[in-house]
């Protein structure tokens, strides 16, 4: 019995004295883990006489109520002043003034493509979308690129490791297989723009691997160059705010169309600066031309009934162009600096006289 008094000051002084939790479970241990203590003294009540092993035994379960009723006593004081000190460290002063909310600002290559969304759409075009990994028949044989095209080449176009029969997949070098796709699935009439990521391997202060572009499809039965020339005109003069701004339309050559046509605007370049409007120079900013009829016949479209013309341009090209980004590359650095500079706080109303305007 002697014994159990002097464990009992012990440990209940040990208890009381602890500074931590982790101080308290070895505390716990050493009185009634298998080796601790209490439980050695439990042990020994085999080698007393009966009468002295029942008040013994009865002494020391009330020993073990009473240590671990203080360990827990303990443990639960110890908690509550830990959550006070933290409390304490991290008041917050609820006098002090509101911290400014910083104001999020609109990329100017979504401000781009929602003008032009919106200049398009007052034209009657919808959107179509299509998948970045796409096969070679909708990314370049449908659209009537030969095989020895250097876009084909590998220095110039992401190739996919090749499949189970062979074939690779690329990442889409334009978003022309868009308007495959929807000629395909979609009889005629129809009149899309694609807007979207496309992959090349370039880059320079004009050119990224990853870049974006915006094409558009009309197909019908009466489409002719006139209406490609004043769908383009317009478009121009509505996105860069310029009302008698000078387009022209100089023969190129693409493989999707026949005939097919650059387009260029009016601009003066003085003193290393270069101003859109009228003036003594040109700047080419698209492509166009009217649907070879092959590409039509590759989509199931009797060419001989229906006809259209197609455009495309580069996103980030007319929006440097626009609002004087030098470089293209910072389109993609997440420069929260250049961002602040270049982004946009709203978008205003869209209309074709003006297009929209931040």
């Amino acid at each position: 019995m002697d014994d159990c008094f002097s464990v009992r000051d012990e440990l209940m002084a040990a208890v009381e004295t602890a500074t931590s939790v982790d101080e308290l479970e070895r505390i716990r241990i050493g009185a009634l883990g298998k080796k601790g203590r209490i439980t050695a003294l439990m042990k020994d009540l085999g080698r007393m006489e009966p009468e002295a092993r029942r008040e013994t035994g009865a002494a020391l379960n009330a020993l073990k109520d009473e240590i671990a009723t203080a360990l827990d006593a303990r443990k639960a004081a110890l908690a509550d002043a830990e959550l006070d000190a933290r409390l304490a460290a991290e008041r917050i002063d609820v006098t002090l003034p509101p911290r400014p909310e910083s104001v999020g600002s609109i990329h100017p290559i979504s401000q781009t493509i929602d003008e032009i969304v919106a200049i398009f759409g007052e034209m009657g075009f919808m959107v179509a979308e299509g998948p970045d990994i796409e096969d070679d028949w909708h990314n370049f044989t449908a659209l009537n690129i030969p095989r020895e095209h250097p876009s084909r080449q590998e220095m110039d176009t992401f190739y996919l490791p090749g499949e189970s029969d062979g074939l690779r997949k690329v990442l889409r070098t334009h978003t022309s297989p868009v308007q495959i796709r929807t000629m395909v699935r979609t009889p005629p009439p129809l009149r899309i723009i694609a807007p979207g990521r496309t992959y090349r391997c370039d880059s320079d202060a004009t050119h990224s691997p990853m870049f974006h572009q915006v094409e558009g499809l009309v197909v019908d039965e009466s489409t002719h160059m006139g209406h490609l020339k004043g769908c383009l005109i317009e478009f121009c003069r509505a996105f860069f705010a310029i009302d008698d701004l000078p387009v022209r339309f100089r023969p190129s050559y693409f493989p999707f169309t026949e005939p097919s046509a650059e387009v260029d605007i009016g601009c003066t370049r003085k003193d290393g600066q270069l101003r859109i409007g009228h003036g003594d120079d040109w700047l080419e900013i698209l492509g166009s031309g009217m649907v070879n009829p092959k590409v039509l016949a590759n989509c199931g479209i009797d060419p001989k009934r229906y006809q259209g013309f197609a455009f495309g341009m580069g996103i980030e090209r007319i929006a440097m162009l626009k609002y004087g980004i030098p470089d293209l590359r910072t389109f993609f650095e997440s420069d929260l600096r250049w961002l602040r500079h270049y982004g946009f706080r709203a978008l205003a109303v869209p209309s074709l006289v003006g297009g929209l305007t931040p």
